[in-house]
C-alpha cells in the first residue's frame, strides 16, 4: 500500500484547530482524516498512509514526537511528510522535531492558507522529484529508496528520515558539487525558515553514520557537497 497522495491526516487535541485545517485542505481539495490525540493519529497513520501529517506536538497519549519517531521508525510510514504544528515555539523544540524527521515546522498562531501552501509545496516537490531506482549504490554506499534503507558495505546503517532525504539528493548525480541552498530546498523547500548551517549539522551526522564510507561525502569549501565514487 502507497501513500494517498490526496490524504491528509490532521492531529490536535484542539478541536477549533482541526475544523480550521480540515476545512482549508477540503476547499483546497484534499480529502481529511481527523485525530484528536497521540495513539489515534498513529494508529490512522500506519492504517491508511496518507500522504502527509499534520501534527500536534502536546496531545494526550502520544506526543507529537513521539508520534513522529514512531512513524520515522516503520519502513511502512517512514515516506509520509510531517508539519508539525505547535504553540511551542522554543529552537530546541524546532530543531528536536526536524531532526526526527519533520519536514517543516509551523508555529500557533498561524495562517491556515499559508499552511495550506506548505502542504501543496511539500507535497509537490515529492511528486516532482526524479525517481531513483529501488536499489542504487554508490561506491561503498548502497540506498534503497522503497525500502527507506541505506547500507555501508552490505551493513544496513541506521539513519534518519531528514539524512536519508539529504542523501538521496546527493545520490541523484554523483560527481557533482550541490550547494547547501539547493539541499535546503531539496530537502526542507523553498518557503522553509531552517538555517543554512543545517545543512551542515546534518551532513556532519550523516558522515557519522557512514562510517567507513563518510569520505564518500565530502566538503566543497565555500560551496556545498557532493557524493563521490
Amino acid at each position: 500500500m502507497s501513500p494517498n497522495p490526496k490524504q491528509i491526516l490532521v492531529a490536535d487535541d484542539e478541536a477549533d484547530v482541526v475544523a480550521l485545517v480540515s476545512q482549508n485542505l477540503i476547499s483546497a481539495g484534499f480529502q481529511v482524516i481527523k485525530a484528536s490525540d497521540g495513539n489515534e493519529a498513529l494508529e490512522k497513520a500506519r492504517r491508511l498512509e496518507p500522504a502527509l501529517v499534520v501534527l500536534d506536538l502536546m496531545m494526550p497519549g502520544m506526543s507529537g514526537n513521539d508520534v513522529l519517531r514512531s512513524l520515522k521508525a516503520d519502513p511502512r510510514t517512514a515516506g509520509i511528510a510531517v508539519i508539525i504544528l505547535t504553540a511551542r515555539k522554543e529552537e530546541v523544540d524546532r530543531i528536536v522535531s526536524l531532526e526526527l524527521g519533520a519536514d517543516d515546522y509551523v508555529t500557533k498562531p498561524f495562517s491556515p492558507r499559508e499552511l495550506t501552501l506548505r502542504v501543496k509545496g511539500i507535497l509537490s516537490r515529492r511528486g516532482a522529484m526524479p525517481v531513483l531506482g529501488r536499489h542504487s549504490a554508490i561506491g561503498g554506499v548502497s540506498l534503497d529508496r522503497d525500502g527507506h534503507e541505506v547500507r555501508v558495505d552490505g551493513k544496513k546503517v541506521e539513519i534518519t528520515a531528514v539524512e536519508f532525504r539529504l542523501l538521496s539528493a546527493l545520490f541523484r548525480q554523483p560527481g557533482r558539487v550541490f550547494s547547501r541552498d539547493e539541499l535546503l530546498v531539496a530537502v526542507w523547500g523553498t518557503d522553509s525558515e531552517i538555517e543554512i548551517r543545517t545543512v551542515d549539522t546534518h551532513m556532519r551526522r550523516l558522515r557519522e553514520r557512514l562510517g567507513s564510507a563518510a569520505e564518500q561525502v565530502q566538503t566543497v569549501r565555500g560551496f556545498g557537497y557532493r557524493l563521490s565514487e
